[in-house]
């Protein structure tokens, strides 16, 4: 084998390693510690504490906010689980039952509100005209709360979704 054939072995083999590592830290292992957590029946505390305190530090930048979703039992997750596969609906989780940080009571959806009360899911909306998107700065406050947002994900953007895991 050439030199630059055997280079070629081992930098797939690296690349290999890594995309093996990267799968572990970012999608075995959060699902490995949730199964570990017992099943609540509503938000987490520090997470109720932490969506108040979201909703309030919103409100002071003129941005009203309205929490969509909260905790989910394991049989609505596995519902809306079905929805684009065996039922109607475009695909809106790739989390079966037990795989959703909802299930643990550690995780929201949110929406912005109008002032007539209607609620928005569009994040280039500037209601507060500050030049800057209210969603993002929303999504400002809550990760300096600690929170995760699933628009940063790679594989799957999840707008509305904020999630934690409280020490």
């Amino acid at each position: 084998m050439k030199l630059s054939a055997r280079i070629l072995m081992i930098l797939f083999i690296l690349l290999a390693l890594h995309l093996s590592s990267t799968y572990v830290q970012h999608d075995w292992l959060p699902k490995q510690a949730l199964k570990d957590r017992p099943i609540p029946e509503g938000l987490h505390p520090i997470v109720k504490q932490n969506t108040e305190i979201l909703k309030a530090a919103a409100e002071k930048k003129g941005i009203s906010i309205v929490i969509t979703e909260g905790f989910r039992s394991i049989e609505e997750q596995n519902e809306l689980y079905k929805q684009g596969r065996s039922k109607k609906g475009n695909i809106v989780t790739y989390a079966k039952g037990g795989e959703s940080y909802h299930n643990y009571g550690l995780a929201i959806d949110f929406a912005l509100q109008q002032k007539n009360g209607s609620l928005l899911w569009d994040i280039e909306y500037d209601g507060n005209q500050n030049g800057t998107s209210d969603w993002l700065e929303v999504v400002a406050i809550a990760k300096k709360l600690g929170f995760e947002w699933g628009g940063d994900w790679k594989r799957f953007k999840d707008y509305p979704h904020l999630q934690m895991i409280p020490d």
